[in-house]
């Protein structure tokens, strides 16, 4: 089936807690010196990535912060890492521990100045750490505030034995664990808001990420390590932004082409895992509707159940995105020619009653169309057994008011 004119999301299965498991493996591989990375360390990685991830899913409180700076320390240079909240430290591993117990206040000038304005510091002698006057063997070190949107809620910080150790890869690690970190307190944050509430339907799909598709794509780029070092450092560069922009976004509105560039940075996934000879996207928008705002989130979903779910056997799956008006009216059309479905299998997926998987993406998708195009709008699923599917949404006055 071509270009539709006149699927389909897979299981959203997974905790938040998975975005810090990539995030990590993600960070490590994007900072070292790709020269320097060596398969060995992927399994490393991934170990320290998996047993952090079982902590992120308690949420941030002195017994998970303890558990992520033992998991942290040996991933980097320095040696001890602590973590805080507003006013008390949670966590504390390394040297000179006895000062620093979980629980107790924040002395140090420097972290209440960074709450304050969040700044990342590098302390470069032992007046500015803080620590008592006999404790000595910790002379300099660097803090990194911890975000949950606009709000500073605490610090991650890295302390050493002398000045030059804190060097620039020293400081990129930090700040990148920072923001990581920062990402996956909101996002455990998100999903335990749409388990309290289910009108927040979007949000659930946003924080909600795939463990197959995740999985293997760190898989994929592992395996190009060695082999296309070059590639897949692009591919992780890409993986690091879609994660975040998935995760992190808060505006239900987004410009049409915004949301058809993070369908294309997927879709670069799919294909470095299948190989071009099985996957193809086409992608034609009409000129002069790049910056039509459109619900978010409505487009990936769509291609990703496609690849999932309409790959046939052998040959080349070609999924088309397309998107044109007609007066005032705007159509987004997905289709493929993939091994396509019956009706049976149509009617399920936009069924009012649809309460999980794929029916809950469509649903959603809907629902928001309605919204804000009014009942007029709609989506459309057509689709013939071996001949592929069209999924078409109907923005009813979508340039009336641009």
């Amino acid at each position: 089936m071509g270009i539709c004119r006149p699927s389909m999301f897979g299981n959203l299965n997974v905790v938040a807690g998975v975005s810090f498991t990539v995030s990590l493996a993600l960070l490590i591989y994007l900072h070292l010196n790709p020269d320097s990375v060596r398969a060995r360390q992927s399994d490393t990685i991934l170990k320290i990535a998996r047993e952090t991830l079982a902590c992120f899913q308690e949420g941030l409180n002195v017994e998970t912060a303890q558990k992520v700076c033992r998991l942290l320390l040996p991933a980097t240079c320095a040696q001890a890492v602590a973590i805080t909240d507003r006013e008390y430290i949670l966590g504390y591993v390394g040297l000179e521990e006895a000062p620093s117990t979980p629980g107790t206040p924040i002395r140090t000038k420097a972290t209440h100045a960074t709450i304050e304005d969040g700044r990342i510091r590098a302390l470069h002698t032992p007046e500015e750490i803080g620590f008592p006057t006999k404790a000595r063997n910790l002379r300099a070190g660097i803090i990194v505030p911890l975000r949950r949107g606009d709000a500073i809620i605490g610090t991650l910080k890295f302390y050493y034995r002398h000045a030059n150790d804190i060097t620039e890869t020293q400081l990129t690690l930090a700040e990148g664990l920072g923001e990581l970190m920062s990402t996956q307190i909101a996002a455990v944050e998100l999903e335990q808001q749409t388990k309290l509430a289910t009108t927040m339907e979007l949000k659930a799909l946003q924080s909600q990420i795939n463990p197959h598709f995740l999985f293997n794509t760190i898989n994929t780029i592992a395996s190009l390590v060695r082999t296309d070092p070059d590639r897949a450092r692009m591919l992780l560069r890409e993986f690091a932004i879609f994660y975040r922009r998935t995760l992190e976004s808060s505006d239900d509105l987004v410009e049409l082409m915004k949301e058809i560039d993070q369908t294309m940075r997927y879709f670069t996934f799919e294909v470095a895992r299948f190989g071009e000879d099985r996957l193809v996207m086409d992608v034609d928008v009409e000129p002069g509707l790049e910056d039509l705002m459109v619900p978010a989130f409505m487009i990936q979903p769509l291609v990703e159940n496609a690849v999932r779910h309409a790959m046939p056997q052998e040959g080349q799956l070609r999924i088309s995105v397309e998107a044109y008006s007609e007066g005032d009216d705007v159509y987004i059309a997905v289709s493929d020619n993939g091994i396509g479905m019956d009706a049976e299998q149509q009617r399920k997926l936009l069924s009012p009653s649809a309460s999980k998987g794929l029916g809950i993406a469509m649903k959603n998708i809907s629902e928001r169309l309605t919204g804000y195009y009014g009942i007029e709008s709609r989506m459309q699923v057509d689709s013939t057994p071996g001949d592929g599917t069209c999924v078409r949404m109907y923005l009813k006055d979508a340039l009336l008011d641009e």
